[in-house]
């Protein structure tokens, strides 16, 4: 089979995949093999194959926003030959943790990942953990459906963990997959969204999508926020977005990754009770939750559709904010 693997992380412009051919794997106990139907282009992907994030598998194959069909399963799964399911970032846990037991499983110091620990859906096949997969919407198809399998799931996540008020404001800093998915389901909910990006395209999208004001990253909004969250892996921008909170709010960071936070100054970006929190993958309960709301309410998902064989140049285009909204692969 056609698969992309990360042979020598670096920036993008260096060409860090390569396109290799590797046997299809064979399930074991618990797994599904999956032929690939789509997957999605994530942010993370990038931090991987740049190496950001430091190499877990040499050699992996990104991609953790998978559509597939499953076509041979190991002993004790759910799910059989021909049904079609998502796979998402998080792929195992240890189950016994104090993490796990109160659950927090995306807080388990054993958690493992799909795309990072084990290789993704940057191919024509993947395995796949049953217990950590997930029943797709009828509603959804395909190419819409795989953003919402980590962009849609860690948006919804990160709003939840910015502690929205009913009615409330809400700033969104950058406006890409995860949070253009958000941003519908913050305004199906009541709030006024407010978002703050560099790029034009991106803040017609938003406008379009329901946000009542759109501006530029370093911009001041007509009114105070009452929460935000922080989707771009810019560092500078925290103590922008502290700055904008009204008292009592909450600012949520949603990356992976992101780079140096500046000096905070605790009176003008803390003190009145602002907090700052960040947001660490994922639990099951947060999917399956998410799943059924995208589907109910109809979110609109944007995207721009890429071969498989072009994975690298959609890597390339996300790097350099080519497109609005997610990419998604389609061997």
């Amino acid at each position: 089979m056609r698969a992309w693997s990360v042979e020598r992380p670096g920036p993008i412009e260096t060409g860090p995949l390569s396109l290799i051919a590797r046997d299809v794997p064979e399930p074991g106990p618990g797994e599904l093999l999956l032929r690939v139907r789509a997957c999605g282009v994530c942010r993370t992907d990038l931090h991987v194959a740049e190496g950001d994030l430091p190499v877990h598998l040499p050699g992996v194959t990104p991609g953790h926003e998978i559509v597939g069909e499953v076509t041979a399963t190991g002993p004790g799964c759910r799910f059989g030959v021909g049904d079609r399911v998502g796979v998402a970032w998080l792929r195992g846990t240890c189950g016994a943790c104090r993490h796990c037991r109160r659950g927090a499983e995306n807080l388990c110091p054993e958690s493992v990942y799909t795309g990072w620990d084990a290789h993704g859906g940057y191919a024509e096949y993947a395995l796949a953990v049953d217990a950590y997969a997930y029943a797709l919407p009828k509603e959804l198809d395909d190419v819409r459906v795989a953003p919402l399998l980590c962009a849609g799931i860690i948006g919804y996540r990160a709003l939840r963990r910015a502690a929205l008020p009913p009615g409330g404001a809400l700033g969104v800093w950058g406006f890409g997959g995860s949070a253009h998915l958000a941003a519908q389901i913050a305004i199906a909910e009541g709030a006024a969204v407010y978002v703050f990006t560099r790029s034009a395209a991106a803040r017609d999208l938003a406008l379009s999508l329901g946000a009542v004001w759109a501006g530029d990253s370093f911009d001041v909004p007509p009114d105070p926020l009452d929460s935000a969250i922080i989707f771009a892996p810019a560092g500078d921008l925290v103590p922008v977005a502290l700055r904008r909170l009204d008292r009592g709010g909450t600012l949520a960071v949603a990356g992976i990754h992101l780079t140096d936070i500046p000096q905070l100054n605790y009176e003008r970006h803390l003190f009145q009770e602002r907090q700052l929190r960040s947001v660490t993958a994922n639990t099951r309960a947060d999917g399956e939750e998410f799943l059924a709301l995208a589907a109910r309410l109809g979110i609109t998902v944007t995207t721009t559709e890429y071969a498989l064989d072009e994975a690298d140049k959609a890597l390339a285009d996300l790097a350099a904010g080519h497109f609005t909204g997610a990419a998604v692969l389609v061997p």
